[in-house]
């Protein structure tokens, strides 16, 4: 300082970016005459000290105009009053004509009666900074004590190992309030717990070294573990890390910023357990599967074990009762070992889980520990069962927050569980309702040897609408059928079996296989509309496929026609698997094109396999693997009866779970010995009439039948006498003896007879009607060539 000689006082030069502004320092007498000038002062009010020295101090003040006009004895005092905590805040003149804003604070050094006005030794010290400086510098200062002091933020710095070098107030509180016993030691020691965040080191050590080598920040890591201060409750902190350096530049340390968010972690988790929890629960329609899937999503992240009980009626699909649930059968148990899965639970009256159940509300049961909380499956007011969540001794204990979680988890379950209850039920009654419309048993007929499989979808859709049967026809005649409804439930189990009554009754028109599936096109076609008008969504039907063929043991032929079907295996006694070619047809209520029949010859002994798709496709295979597995099975067993050779199938294609319905329908074919068989032609001459009879009856002596013979001569005399009355060309007479005795007559016309009861006056039109009443059935079958009238007589009884 110019002038008198002036050291100035500790801290008053600049002292980096934390350090208090320059501080200006003057000296004054007691008469306000400066007589020191600090650079300070010089280089803030741009004065040297001779410009300033022995000039008063106050003459360097901003005043206002009218001060500096007026008398020198009308003045105020023009020295600036010192109160507050910098003194006092003036404008000073600056060299350049501008004002500089400063806080002055002055420091006496002799009382001011010590001096007269025209002494220069002296008397006070001026201190004085820029304003803004001053008040940036201690808005920083208060800024570092908040940090130390105030802050709730944990500020914490670690040095090489990841030890402990220096802490806040708010970390030392986590410390447990004793930094001393702290210091030194190492992060994990104090925190033990796990970083979330999975691309940084495993280590706190490696983390620490590492960012002491790169000195890369890190920001936002989540870390879990446990303070000293609370080592019961598991916290969560988002921490920031960044390198401290010292005055030559090197590395010191780490610092560590953290604040709790433990809160906003569990909540965000809560939500991510819920989101989950909708992914995946109710990925089945089974109530332990649901219940299992539960206990999934639950166990570590939300409880530490669950179990999940089921009331036994929710469980067969039946509505839940009223009230308490009564049964209730353990379906889920997370704890593993010895596990009760599957065994009655019965809690005692007044228990808490007993009043979760009464109250429909979650209840805690907190006395003993480990903690338990009790949820209740509500749907509709009524409970399906009772969720129990359970965290050890060492797991903090169940919340508000973790209620409402828990809540929230078994109504979604319930909801789950209510579904596959629901479902259950109409897939049972589904499955009912298609077993009892589908053939009980198979007939036992001369011409084939059936067996049959049937097996149901494990789909959640429920059973499918596959259906197949064996149906007697005349002339010792089969017809065989296997169709699929596309769709499932009781929907596709009511149209298959509207499907299977219509092929039932149009069979035993004696239609052949593309004429019936033609008129079957057409009764579906016309459902349609009606199942709209419904509300069933277009018609069941619509999309339904089928095979039908007639296999005839006396000429050894079968006759097919398919509607969007499959075609059936074909396997002659000597002969490979085949598949034969049968005319495309359109799926039924939906073909606009005709239906054709193909004709097949069938050797005696041959086999026969019809099936649905769900059978070739049942392992997620396509259609053309399938078949080429099924003719292997087929080949490889070709010498085995129609049922091993349906359970040999079975095994081979069908996994033990199922998407979609699969039918089998295995037939091996038998023919009619020549001795069973006589068939006659005959011309249109009303003298052979008696010769038919006689025939007829030598035939019948040879069976042994001759009790028979009074009737058949009746029937083959009314039936021959109409064809030569009504017909055309030569008539054919064939007797079948097979489990009945069968009298056909054929002839070259179309039109069909009808019998009738004739009046008292006419002497004709009785035959038809002695016919039928003499016989068990009879009917007209029609063919290319013709037709043919058939009665059919029991054989009596050995």
């Amino acid at each position: 300082m110019e002038g008198l000689p002036f050291t100035p006082p500790a801290g008053a030069d600049e002292g980096g970016p934390l350090g208090p502004p320059p501080l200006a320092l003057a000296l004054i007498t007691a008469g306000g005459v400066l007589v020191g000038w600090s650079r300070e002062a010089e280089a803030l009010l741009g004065y040297a000290a001779p410009q300033v020295l022995g000039r008063r101090a106050a003459e360097l003040l901003v005043t206002p105009q009218a001060d500096r006009d007026g008398p020198e004895e009308q003045r105020p005092d023009r020295r600036p009053r010192f109160r507050g905590a910098h003194g006092a805040v003036v404008d000073v003149r600056h060299r350049g004509g501008h004002s500089v804003r400063v806080a002055v604070t002055l420091r006496r050094l002799t009382p001011d009666s010590a001096a007269g006005p025209a002494d220069r030794t002296p008397s006070a010290v001026l201190m004085a900074a820029e304003l803004d400086g001053l008040r940036w510098w201690e808005t920083r200062q208060a800024m570092l004590q908040g940090l130390v002091n105030q802050s709730p933020v944990t500020l914490t710095i670690y040095g090489p190992g990841a030890r402990l070098l220096w802490a806040n107030a708010a970390s030392v509180r986590e410390l447990g309030g004793d930094l001393t016993a702290s210091l030194g030691r190492s992060m994990t020691e104090l925190f033990p717990g796990d970083v979330l965040t999975t691309e940084l080191p495993a280590s706190a050590e490696e983390f620490v070294q590492q960012i002491l080598e790169t000195g890369e920040p890190v920001i936002d890591v989540h870390f879990r573990g446990r303070a000293p201060a609370d080592p019961r409750r598991e916290r969560v902190w988002s921490s920031s890390y960044f390198r401290l350096v010292d005055g030559r530049g090197e590395p010191m340390g780490v610092c560590e910023q953290s604040i709790d968010v433990t809160d906003h972690y569990r909540a965000q988790q809560r939500l991510a357990l819920l989101a989950e929890a909708g992914a995946r629960i109710g990925a089945t329609l089974d109530p332990s599967a649901t219940a299992a899937e539960l206990a999934e999503v639950a166990v570590e992240r939300f409880a530490d074990a669950v179990l999940v009980d089921v009331a036994a009626e929710v469980l067969e699909g039946e509505d839940p009762k009223p009230g308490t649930a009564s049964e209730l059968v353990r379906v889920a148990d997370s704890r593993g070992g010895p596990s009760r899965v599957g065994e009655r639970a019965a809690y005692a009256a007044g228990s808490a889980q007993a009043e979760s159940l009464a109250e429909g509300r979650a209840t805690t049961d907190a006395a003993v520990p480990p903690t338990r909380l009790y949820v209740p499956l509500i749907v509709r007011g009524s409970p399906l069962g009772l969720v129990t969540f359970v965290r050890d001794v060492d797991s903090e204990p169940f919340g508000d927050g973790d209620r409402a979680v828990a809540e929230e988890l078994a109504s979604r379950t319930a909801v789950c569980v209510d579904n596959a209850r629901r479902y259950r039920r109409e897939h049972t009654a589904a499955f009912m309702l298609q077993r009892s419309l589908l053939p009980r048993s198979l007939p036992e007929l001369s011409a084939v040897e059936a067996a049959s499989r049937y097996l149901p979808a494990d789909s959640h859709l429920g059973s499918g609408g596959d259906w197949f049967d064996v149906i007697p026809l005349s002339g010792a005649r089969v017809g065989l059928v296997v169709g699929d409804v596309v769709g499932h439930g009781l929907e596709a189990a009511a149209t298959m079996g509207r499907l299977r009554a219509m092929v039932r009754t149009l069979a035993e028109l004696d239609l052949a296989p593309d004429e019936l599936l033609a008129r079957l096109n057409d009764q579906v076609g016309r459902e349609a509309p009606e199942q709209d008008g419904q509300g069933r969504g277009g018609g069941g039907a619509v999309g339904a496929t089928c095979v039908y063929g007639i296999y005839d043991p006396a000429s050894r032929t079968s006759t097919w026609a398919a509607a969007g079907h499959l075609p059936p295996a074909v396997v002659q006694p000597h002969g490979p698997v085949g598949f034969p070619r049968l005319p495309p047809g359109d799926p039924l209520g939906v073909g606009r094109l005709p239906y054709e029949s193909t004709e097949v010859a069938l050797a005696e002994g041959s086999l026969l396999v019809l099936f649905t798709d769900g059978l070739v496709e049942a392992r997620g295979q396509g259609a053309d693997v399938g078949l080429g597995r099924l003719a292997t099975v087929i080949g490889d067993e070709r010498g085995a009866s129609s049922e091993l050779l349906c359970a040999r199938i079975v095994e081979e294609l069908v996994p033990d779970h199922v998407r979609d319905d699969a039918t089998l329908l295995v037939v091996r074919t038998r023919a009619l010995d020549a001795r069973q068989v006589a068939a006659w032609e005959l011309s249109s001459d009303p003298a052979l009439v008696a010769r038919a009879r006689a025939m007829a009856t030598e035939q019948l002596g040879r069976w042994g039948l001759d009790d028979l013979a009074f009737t058949t001569e009746l029937v083959v005399s009314e039936l021959v006498t109409n064809a030569i009355r009504h017909a055309s060309g030569p008539i054919g007479l064939r007797l079948i003896r097979d489990r009945s005795l069968i009298c056909e007559v054929s002839d070259a016309q179309h039109t069909s007879p009808h019998a009738r009861s004739a009046g008292n006056d006419e002497e004709g039109g009785r035959g038809l009607f002695m016919v039928a009443q003499l016989t068990e059935h009879w009917g007209t079958r029609y063919l290319p060539t013709g037709k043919t009238i058939w009665a059919e007589q029991a054989l009596p009884a050995p």
